[in-house]
């Protein structure tokens, strides 16, 4: 919303400079982005005295002048009449940009350069006289910018208003906020309207066929005006708010919205079919071609303007073509309504059409504020257009808008506010704004708010008006009470950014995609059509059509951002990505099933290239180490990698998946992705993945950390090689080496995998390296060999292994 200075001191006067003004609105909850001076044009426009007049001399109508700028004299070429030897003149130097956009520049004219130009009011937009330059008084010093010798100054104040305070989209509201932290009085205009004989019942009638979308509708007529430009100050008010004059009708209405914040319509009151307003909402197939000229279909909630017979306007938005004021208008209908907000607001977004009027209406206008935008409006017509006004006015108010009656506690406000107002101390802010307030008691107020303050609904707005009004900078800073003790946080939150922070120390970039995912998700990872992953819940209103249900897996947002990054050239890609997934219960009207999840993709390289090597490509083994060093450091013991059987294998290739088992709880699986998957989102590079329920695993992560003294004495290592069947799992020897329990055993882990000559076919050589230390004493060679010994023929034995010569 922009305001000039000007404007505001019609209704107020204004004791405080523009800076300070800005920060008082701004402190009051009106900001202030940005101050500007409507004259700052001016800048380069200098008082100027024609020194000497020629005749041009290729042009009869042309005179050729020297005009005295101060500094120098410089050539300009001139066609107004009254110019003359001697005079002051507006002299406009190159740059200069003139109100209606014009950049002057210099340039020959017809053979003879022109420095500058010699002004008229109308193009420097002090005036209407455009018959010749502007002359001005002999006091003024040549060579002084026009705008310091006239005192030229109106700021432009562009507040940044928030939603809630429509009441504040007029100029006479803003005027009213500050008579409140001034303590002045605001000075409304004086309505006047001469008395008429004619009834306006006699020619037309209005009726609301939708009261909940119009509650009230109000109306007059005015007769016999002739539509002319408007006259100077007029436009000058509405070229201040950066509003185009158009005509005098047209400029009063936009004048009269802009001063009371009250849209109003003016209709050819010929053109309408049976001189008549209905107000309804649209029928189907029903067209209107708005004032922009194009034709638009209706739809059934629109909110329409209609004649006897047709649609003439989109309510609170835009007038239709048919009904609009042109220059053969003598007869007009003038429009003042209420209408429903969040309807003007539907229609509007639609249509795709916004106007000033319905950023007003969609926000909240006053219900009871059209009749005295109404007769503004008509008094200004029938003084600047000659209008005949037709005595009374229509108001269909078919549902009154009832005063909002709210109790206010001194006692609670102070408490609420950190302050220690009195009662009359409230009573006086409440009252400078204009709310109606009533002493219940030495603690209670009875407040009504005006009808503009659509806002103001309970207890806690009217402490914000309150606190607004007293000055928030003068509240004093306290703290709350807050216990020493220290709230444990959230396991699942801490737990959370301590596996992004663990992902993104092994190299992992954490990626955020859409909850929502394209319906065809589920056949491009090839599920099977029992697979629980096809339990989809539809979005009603998807924001796109590639996203019109809720996610069931995190693993088609990872595979399509691994295909965006590849067709950008990033082909070495470790991802990760935290989140949930949705799974449809099935029964009606009910929220899914939310599960947090967590995956991972790694693909391309493990290593960039460099001088030193060349990076092999990541393999099975890579992901199941990623996630092995996960899960170590969240101290999550007993975790199994087993093989997943073919048949279970869905979007991950068969032989290459594995699933993570802790105890007897599975968490996830990991593998390569299976090549049709692959195939499905148009990438070419093989990819591994990891998908685990984080709900699951981060309930494993203990609580409590152990710790251990470290070991006095040194230890030994052996080494054991079994021959066994292809299918055994090393995983399975050494958790049988672990449910001995031997006490000497530290640790053991596999360190090679051989198949081929010359170990028979069917059967592979597993080698394991067993660590033996002792927390009492040093080990001897005798006893290590005799208990590896052992062990090797427990294993031996359990998985029908052969141990090599």
């Amino acid at each position: 919303m922009k305001v000039s200075l000007s404007w505001l001191k019609d209704y107020i006067s204004i004791d405080m400079n523009i800076d300070d003004l800005a920060d008082s609105l701004t402190m009051a909850g009106l900001e202030v982005e940005y101050v500007s001076d409507r004259y700052s044009y001016l800048n380069s426009v200098m008082v100027g005295r024609v020194v000497e007049v020629e005749t041009h001399p290729n042009a009869d109508k042309l005179k050729l002048c020297h005009v005295d700028i101060g500094k120098r004299s410089i050539p300009v070429v001139c066609g107004a009449p009254n110019v003359k030897k001697g005079i002051l003149a507006p002299c406009a130097l190159p740059g200069t940009v003139f109100p209606n956009g014009t950049l002057l520049e210099k340039r020959s004219i017809i053979g003879e350069v022109s420095e500058g130009m010699l002004c008229s009011a109308v193009e420097l937009g002090l005036g209407a006289n455009s018959s010749g330059i502007m002359e001005l008084k002999e006091n003024l010093t040549v060579g002084n910018k026009l705008h310091q010798a006239l005192d030229l100054s109106d700021p432009v104040l562009e507040i940044d208003l928030t939603p809630n305070r429509p009441d504040c989209l007029s100029v006479i509201g803003t005027a009213r906020e500050i008579a409140a932290f001034q303590k002045t009085k605001l000075t409304y205009p004086v309505i006047s309207l001469p008395e008429s004989d004619e009834d306006i019942a006699d020619f037309t009638s209005v009726t609301i066929l939708d009261p909940d979308l119009c509650p009230r509708y109000s109306a007059r007529l005015v007769f016999d005006i002739k539509i002319a430009p408007s006259p100077f100050w007029l436009q000058d008010r509405l070229i201040s708010l950066d509003l185009k004059p158009i005509n005098n009708i047209v400029d009063i209405t936009n004048f009269v919205m802009m001063e009371t914040g009250q849209p109003l319509h003016a209709f050819d009151f010929d053109r309408l079919a049976k001189n008549k307003i209905v107000v309804r909402t649209a029928k189907k197939g029903e067209t209107l071609t708005t004032i922009d000229q194009k034709q638009r279909l209706l739809s059934l909630e629109m909110l329409m303007i209609c004649d006897g017979e047709k649609p003439v306007a989109l309510a609170g938005i835009m007038g239709g073509l048919d009904s609009e004021i042109r220059r053969s208008t003598t007869r007009i209908l003038l429009e003042s309504a209420y209408f429903d907000p969040v309807c003007i607001r539907k229609t509007s977004k639609k249509t795709g059409l916004a106007s000033d009027a319905s950023h007003r209406f969609e926000r909240g206008t006053d219900p009871n504020g059209t009749i005295t935008a109404l007769n503004r409006a008509t008094q200004l017509i029938a003084e600047i257009c000659n209008g005949n006004i037709i005595g009374n006015i229509i108001d269909e108010y078919p549902k009154p808008v009832s005063d909002r009656v709210i109790t206010l506690s001194v006692d609670s406000t102070n408490r609420r506010l950190g302050t220690k107002l009195s009662q009359n101390d409230i009573e006086q802010y409440l009252s400078s704004i204009e709310f109606k307030v009533e002493k219940i008691d030495d603690d209670q107020l009875r407040v009504i708010p005006p009808s503009f303050r659509v806002d103001i609904s309970g207890f806690e707005d009217l402490t914000e008006e309150v606190a607004r009004l007293y000055g928030y900078n003068h509240i004093e800073t306290t703290f709350p009470l807050i216990p020493a003790e220290a709230v444990k946080p959230s396991k699942k939150i801490d737990s959370r950014y301590r596996i992004k922070r663990l992902l993104v120390g092994l190299g992992f970039t954490e990626t955020i995609t859409y909850s929502f995912i394209n319906k065809l998700s589920c056949d491009r990872l090839e599920l099977k059509s029992d697979d629980q992953k096809r339990r989809l819940m539809n979005v009603l209103n998807p924001i796109a059509e590639d996203q019109s249900v809720l996610r069931t897996s995190l693993i088609p947002g990872l595979l399509e951002t691994m295909h965006y990054n590849i067709t950008m050239q990033n082909k070495n890609l470790k991802l990760f990505e935290i989140g949930n997934v949705f799974f449809n219960t099935g029964k009606e009207d009910s929220q899914p099933d939310e599960v947090e999840m967590l995956a991972g993709l790694w693909t391309g390289k493990r290593m960039d290239d460099s001088w030193l090597s060349r990076g092999k490509s990541c393999d099975f083994y890579d992901i199941k180490g990623a996630v092995e060093e996960l899960l170590r450091n969240l101290r999550i013991t007993n975790i199994k990698f087993t093989r997943m059987r073919p048949e279970h294998c869905c979007y991950t290739k068969p032989g290459y998946t594995a699933q993570l088992v802790v105890g007897n709880k599975s968490i996830g699986i990991l593998g390569e992705v299976l090549p049709q998957v692959r195939k499905n989102y148009d990438l070419k590079q093989q990819a591994y993945i990891f998908e685990l329920n984080a709900d699951n695993f981060i309930e494993l992560i203990p609580d409590i950390k152990s710790a251990k003294p470290l070991p006095k004495f040194p230890s030994t290592s052996r080494d054991v090689t079994l021959i066994v069947d292809k299918d055994i799992e090393a995983f399975n020897i050494i958790k049988s080496v672990e449910v001995l329990n031997e006490d000497l055993v530290e640790s053991l882990y596999l360190f090679d995998v051989y198949k081929g000559s010359p170990i028979p076919a069917g059967k592979k050589g597993i080698s394991l390296r067993i660590t033996y230390r002792s927390a009492f004493e040093t080990l001897e060679d005798k006893m290590i060999n005799s208990l590896h010994k052992d062990i090797t023929g427990r294993l031996a034995k359990e998985f029908n292994a052969i141990l090599p010569v």
